[in-house]
């Protein structure tokens, strides 16, 4: 079970998920199939791959959360009344392709970025506004 799923509260739910774009998963593996003869490329196939496998950035009713690690755990999580700010970034390959990164600024909080390859990274932003707005609307 993800970490995401486990460290639901009781009447949270999840309402966005982020994934890396699929570009990001194609450069592992042509790093893998190009270079794999060199051991360069088995090492970045798994550089890449391995932050792909293990990390989980999702928005639930209550919070923002990003949990990254494979041997040892770091997450991130800004309560959603506490989320000031998002930015999008998008270079002009990402805005053609889907993909981008979010910087989400917080109170008490410097702030949290995501990856530079999320896919949708506008319709993260949406799902955090969106699980704002119901916060707002259920108070």
């Amino acid at each position: 079970m993800s970490y995401l799923r486990r460290s639901l509260g009781q009447h949270e739910e999840l309402m966005g998920q982020a994934r890396y774009h699929w570009l990001y998963k194609l450069g592992a593996w042509l790093s893998l199939l190009v270079l794999g003869w060199v051991l360069i490329g088995i090492y970045m196939f798994f550089h890449m791959m391995i932050k792909v496998w293990t990390t989980e950035i999702g928005v639930t009713n209550h919070r923002f959360i990003k949990k990254t690690g494979l041997f040892s755990l770091h997450a991130e999580e800004i309560s959603l009344p506490n989320i000031e700010g998002v930015t999008v970034r998008q270079s002009f390959w990402g805005r053609l392709f889907g993909y981008g990164q979010l910087r989400i600024e917080g109170t008490g909080v410097d702030h949290i970025e995501t990856p530079d390859m999320i896919a949708d990274p506008v319709g993260l932003r949406r799902a955090i506004e969106t699980a704002k707005e119901a916060g707002i609307a259920r108070h």
